[in-house]
């Protein structure tokens, strides 16, 4: 007699479906709670998991965080809800930061480079 030994491997497969939370057009100026110095707009689009797109900050004063318009690229991290960015101007100018996607805001922080875009900013959607 024939000893058969089934081997039954439970799998669980887990799939995220691709959503493209940072597309948009994003800005602080409508923030009700934080400074006015300066408005960051951030348009964006993203496809599978990379980034493109273009950000402008304008100051109130005319001497600080006016960037011109900068050109984004960057990539989406594998969960997608946070992506790394790299703003570039025409100047030679650089500055990298990531960007976080929770509750319908984007929360901005920058990790290094020039001194053109503010250290941390919240961003809500203005349009898609």
């Amino acid at each position: 007699m024939k000893k058969i030994i089934v081997l039954l491997l439970f799998i669980s497969f887990q799939t995220y479906a691709q959503t493209n939370r940072f597309t948009g057009t994003w800005s602080n100026e409508n923030c009700k709670n934080c400074s006015k110095d300066y408005i960051f707009t951030l348009n964006i689009a993203q496809s599978n998991y990379k980034i493109y797109g273009t950000v402008e900050i304008t100051s109130t004063t005319k001497t600080e965080l006016n960037s011109g318009v900068l050109e984004v690229s960057g990539y989406v991290y594998t969960m997608g809800e946070r992506a790394q960015i790299t703003l570039k101007g025409k100047n030679g100018i650089s500055a990298g930061g990531v960007l976080f996607e929770q509750d319908g805001k984007l929360l901005f922080t920058k990790r290094g480079g020039d001194d053109i875009v503010p250290k941390e900013v919240v961003l809500t959607k203005i349009n898609e």
